[in-house]
Parts: structure tokens; C-alpha cells; sequence
């Protein structure tokens, strides 16, 4: 991270990430080109690279728009969201490369300017199936270079992260452009079923992972709501594990004494203070299913604070949840000798 406009600052993370996309790249390049070379044995040089790096770069905005629902649903992917930034950089210049070839294979042997040959050697503009595709190509391609200018964080802080992330938003209309560029182009051209399909599970993938990383979301904030409002007035005290078995932590919250004791997997909270000497009922265990003080063996039940008949003796009581893992509490007492459900866990 830099708020200034240095030269990236490889660590050993960055560089075996750097070097394993590098490598995927060369090898992906290599084996394309192969097998380009078996059942097109005729191909031009030119053409084998603009075939290999347009299929490449468009692989590689796939796995890009991946990244962000798999790190949702799985965190393992996280090293990838890391270091998301290299591997657009490395799109785009592997997208320019295929534009640069297309421009001269199909613009440069003029006499009119091959970017503006770009634009108007098609001028079906509302012509679905004529529609000059290789115009959504340079748009897209555009969009992949304004996010590429602007990876570094010094573009983050100087843009402000609300007007870089509009930005980098574009990558989905990017790859729109880029469907309808390979639809209207190489799958209109090669009448090839294979294109239709990969380029269809490429959108079913991309579409299905943001949808179930969306769902996913939308669970955890209602789940995160609802805890919220079941634990409004509650304070998170500990973890579950860190209450011994039979025994108790004693808290102070809101000038209440409260001890906390945990036994056959359930939690209670009654006051802390001994009715017979004001001895400390935390310091004691649960006896016989019965919180004994430890200072003279008077005994109460955990979950109302009442003393085993025929006794008499009564402690206030508290709520008690359970959330993932954590006890909470709420300070409010209970008359003593209420009885209030226990949290399971």
C-alpha cells in the first residue's frame, strides 16, 4: 500500500503470485498456439496471436470477476483478492496486444487513419447481426486501461475510493462489451457451437457466483440484524470456552455483580453476593446441580437463584444469551428467585 506514486514493491507474496500467473499465461499461450497449429496448420502468425491473446485475455477477465463472490463464500480465496490488481494490469496488456494486432491485420494497409478506419470501415450501427464488433472491443478494452492507469493507491487516495471504485465498477460493463464482442465476432464468424457454449457457461459462472455470494450476504446481515436486535441491552462478556465447566466469571456491568456459570452445556447468571455472609457465590462451583458458596456451603439453583428447600435464601437473576461462541449478559436483574431460561450451547 503507498499513497504515493512509487514502483510496486514486491514482497515474496506478490512475487509467487506474480511468478504462478506469469507461468499460467506462457503456458496457456503455448498450448493454444499448438493446438491452433494441429487443426489450422495453414494459420498466419498474425492471426495465431490475435486468436491467442483475445481467448486468453477474456479468460483472464473471467477469473478476474470470480474472485470477489469466491473470497465471499470461501476466505481461503482472499490471496487472490490481495493481489486482484496484477493480474488486471496483465489483462489489459495482453487485451491491447490482441487490439493492437487486429488494428494492423485489419486497419493499417489504408490510406485512411486505422483508428478511424476503426469506426467507420462498418457503419451498420443499428444492425444487430452486422453490427460493427469490433468497436465494443476497443471500448472495452478503453474501460480495462482507465482501471489499469489507476490501480495504484495513490489514484485510491488522490480520486477518493468512492470515485475509484465507480470507476472500477466499469469492469462489468466492460465484459458486456466484451460478450457482445465475441458473440457478434468470433462466434457469428466461426459458426461454431464450442464458442456459443463457452461463452455461455462463462456467463452462467460469473452470473451464478455473484448471485449465491449475494445470498450469502444478504443472510449474514439479516442474521447480524437480528442479533443485534435480540442483544440490544446485552454486553459481550467472553467466549463460552473460557468459563471452566461447573464454575463461573464474575463480571461488573452497570453496578450489578453478576457471577456467570456454565454446566451441562448451559449458561446462567445470577448475583454474585452470598445471602448469608455476602460471600463471593463466583468463587464457588455448581455442587449436586446446586452454585455453592465457598465460603460457607450455601447453595442456590442456577437458573432462578433459589436456595433448596427448606431453605429460604434468594439471588437476583439476569438474561443470558449465546452467539456464535460468545456469552452475553444484560444487567438488568430479575426479582431474586425468578426463573430464567438457561443459554444453551
Amino acid at each position: 500500500m503507498s499513497n504515493t506514486y512509487t514502483t510496486v514493491q514486491w514482497n515474496r507474496q506478490k512475487r509467487r503470485y506474480d511468478k504462478i500467473m506469469v507461468g499460467g499465461m506462457a503456458l496457456y499461450l503455448l498450448v493454444f498456439s499448438l493446438l491452433q497449429l494441429r487443426f489450422y496448420p495453414n494459420v498466419t502468425p498474425e492471426t495465431l496471436i490475435i486468436r491467442a491473446t483475445g481467448t486468453l485475455a477474456f479468460l483472464m477477465l473471467h477469473i478476474i470477476l470470480c474472485i470477489g463472490p469466491l473470497t465471499r463464500l470461501n476466505h481461503r480465496f482472499m490471496p487472490l483478492l490481495y493481489n486482484r490488481r496484477h493480474l488486471g494490469v496483465a489483462t489489459f496488456l495482453v487485451g491491447a496486444t490482441h487490439g493492437l494486432f487486429n488494428l494492423v491485420q485489419f486497419h493499417s494497409l489504408g490510406y485512411i487513419d486505422p483508428l478511424v478506419s476503426l469506426f467507420i470501415s462498418n457503419t451498420h450501427y443499428l444492425s444487430w447481426q452486422d453490427f460493427p464488433f469490433q468497436v465494443l472491443g476497443f471500448f472495452a478494452l478503453l474501460i480495462l486501461f482507465l482501471m489499469a492507469a489507476t490501480s495504484h493507491d495513490f489514484w485510491l487516495k488522490n480520486l477518493s475510493p468512492a470515485t475509484w471504485k465507480k470507476l472500477h465498477m466499469l469492469v462489468y460493463l466492460a465484459y458486456a462489451l466484451l460478450v457482445l464482442h465475441v458473440m457478434l465476432g468470433a462466434v457469428q464468424l466461426e459458426q461454431s457451437l464450442s464458442w456459443i457454449g463457452l461463452t455461455g457457461a462463462g456467463l452462467i459462472l460469473i452470473v451464478g457466483l455473484h448471485l449465491s455470494a449475494a445470498t450469502l450476504e444478504k443472510k449474514r446481515l439479516l442474521a447480524q440484524a437480528q442479533a443485534d436486535a435480540i442483544l440490544e441491552g446485552f454486553f459481550e462478556i467472553c467466549q463460552v470456552e473460557e468459563i471452566a465447566e461447573n464454575r463461573a466469571k464474575m463480571v461488573f456491568l452497570n453496578g450489578e455483580n453478576i457471577a456467570v456459570f456454565k454446566y451441562k452445556d448451559s449458561i446462567s447468571a445470577v448475583n454474585n453476593i452470598c445471602r448469608h455472609q455476602h460471600g463471593p457465590i463466583g468463587e464457588g462451583k455448581i455442587i449436586d446441580g446446586c452454585i455453592t458458596c465457598p465460603w460457607h456451603g450455601y447453595q442456590y439453583y442456577p437458573q432462578n437463584g433459589q436456595s433448596p428447600p427448606p431453605f429460604t435464601e434468594k439471588l437476583e437473576t439476569y438474561d443470558v444469551k449465546v452467539v456464535n461462541g460468545k456469552v452475553w449478559v444484560n444487567p438488568a436483574p430479575y426479582p431474586a428467585g425468578t426463573e430464567r431460561p438457561a443459554a444453551i450451547f
